[in-house]
């Protein structure tokens, strides 16, 4: 057993102990080589439960954020989910791994195209876009997930509105320092919210979000 898988064998044990049940949650990010998502001075510390940056400004969360955040989305095979900020394609191939058919959108291009190269390399079909992640992508519309990896001011409509009946919207909501995490889900033309405190993320950048 090398070093990585040792260290992710350590990261899975600590997210069961923080109440991450999901097991097919689990199983993808036991499975997801999460080293291969951090540039190269950060790969001793990929498996380690912190935010690492990617470069521009961006990047990877904790790996218990993205558990978190992927349990709170109820995610099953088959569904069709939308995530806002692609960033380094962790998120978006954890989903995949999960059986999830996976949308993704990225403003920086950059950061699109390596998380494209990487996509391809590790063979997922993950449909992409560059552009504003905030007005969402309604030529596939609706989705039964969405889920934003970056803080926003206010709930974006646009998401709200390419949700699914019985789907659900997970959002980090707040001023630029710290949001709470938002939960909508959708019942018809009314929305049900739940709100989870402590959670800090680089800010949501377009029309619907911080300008």
């Amino acid at each position: 057993m090398g070093k990585f898988d040792f260290d992710r064998q350590e990261m899975i044990a600590l997210l069961k102990d923080r109440d991450i049940t999901n097991e097919c949650l689990l199983r993808a990010m036991a499975t997801v080589e999460r080293h291969l998502f951090v540039p190269e001075a950060f790969k001793n510390r990929a498996y380690e439960d912190s935010a690492l940056p990617i470069g521009s400004g961006q990047t990877i969360s904790q790996p218990y954020t993205v558990a978190f955040m992927t349990q709170v989305l109820q995610v099953k095979k088959g569904d069709k989910v939308l995530e806002v900020g692609t960033g380094s394609g962790y998120q978006a191939v954890i989903l995949a791994e999960m059986g999830a058919r996976v949308f993704t959108i990225e403003r920086d291009l950059d950061l699109l195209a390596g998380a494209r190269k990487m996509f391809d390399k590790l063979g997922y079909r993950i449909a992409s876009k560059g552009g504003d992640g905030t007005v969402g992508w309604t030529e596939f519309a609706p989705f039964d997930g969405i889920i934003v990896t970056a803080g926003a001011p206010n709930v974006p409509q646009p998401l709200l509105d390419q949700l699914a009946d019985g789907a659900r919207l997970v959002i980090p909501v707040g001023d630029l320092d710290i949001q709470t995490l938002t939960v909508c889900t959708r019942n018809g033309d009314k929305f049900d919210h739940r709100e989870i405190e402590g959670f800090k993320f680089v800010p949501l950048i377009g029309k619907m979000g911080w300008r």
